[in-house]
């Protein structure tokens, strides 16, 4: 926690010093890392759009389920083996993984657009608001000045894990159903910093693989989505049943 304190309190320390110049201003990132930064985020808006065709697939003959999350991480792992010189081919299978991802998120979508409509343009928003002002930060940044969290993040991610497993066999409750929804959220938005800034540093090093780049931030903006819906959903949900209550 100590982490992510430091990591607001450098914002707000810098607050004043941020402008329209400022924000214009990318000096620490070079013109070739700045070219590379275009192609990930322009694959990741194009993965995002294949993940909402996925989407609109699930609605219209439902096959989103567990066969899609396991043919999604089938050809996140086809995309990883790949060799770098085959670039359509990789471009293609960040596509297929994305559509998949769509179609497995599809269900939890269906019952958004069920309860109310409006909560899943909201949640998609504030995902994307919450995603850009974060990596802008790590971009504005500077260099290096977050990779630390690198492994803060994975210990809370094992953690997470070990709680879904440990609910998975001995029953879960609804406090750590929700301990895992809001903690969730905190890792995978630190993620976002970490991975953007760790993005940056590999460019600079010569790594200017765009694909496995745009795919680790798409895995970053489905995770964020996923949560601040099913988030939402559930303040509905309870909104609902306390109106009923009062009613009774």
């Amino acid at each position: 926690m100590d982490a992510f304190s430091s990591f607001f309190g450098s914002q707000s320390s810098t607050r004043n010093r941020w402008g329209y110049d400022s924000l214009k201003s990318f000096g620490q990132i070079s013109p070739i890392v700045q070219a590379h930064l275009k192609q990930v985020y322009l694959s990741l808006c194009c993965a995002l759009i294949a993940s909402a065709a996925g989407v609109y697939l699930h609605l219209l003959w439902n096959i989103g389920g567990l066969l899609t999350t396991f043919a999604c991480m089938g050809s996140m792992i086809w995309l990883l083996s790949t060799p770098h010189h085959q670039e359509q081919k990789r471009v293609a299978l960040l596509m297929v993984a994305a559509l998949f991802e769509g179609a497995s998120v599809g269900p939890l979508i269906d019952l958004a657009i069920e309860i109310d409509p409006s909560i899943l343009v909201s949640a998609f928003v504030g995902t994307a608001v919450a995603f850009g002002c974060f990596s802008l930060a790590a971009m504005l940044a500077r260099r290096r000045e977050y990779l630390y969290l690198g492994g803060l993040l994975s210990s809370g991610l094992s953690i997470l894990l070990w709680l879904h497993f440990a609910s998975a066999i001995f029953g879960g409750s609804a406090a750590i159903f929700k301990f895992e929804l809001y903690f969730g959220l905190l890792v995978f938005v630190g993620f976002i910093v970490v991975d953007t800034q760790d993005i940056i540093e590999k460019a600079h090093r010569g790594d200017l693989d765009y694909v496995n780049h745009a795919l680790l931030l798409f895995t970053d903006f489905v995770a964020v989505f996923v949560r601040i819906l099913t988030i939402m959903l559930k303040n509905s949900v309870d909104k609902s049943e306390k109106k009923k209550k009062r009613r009774d």
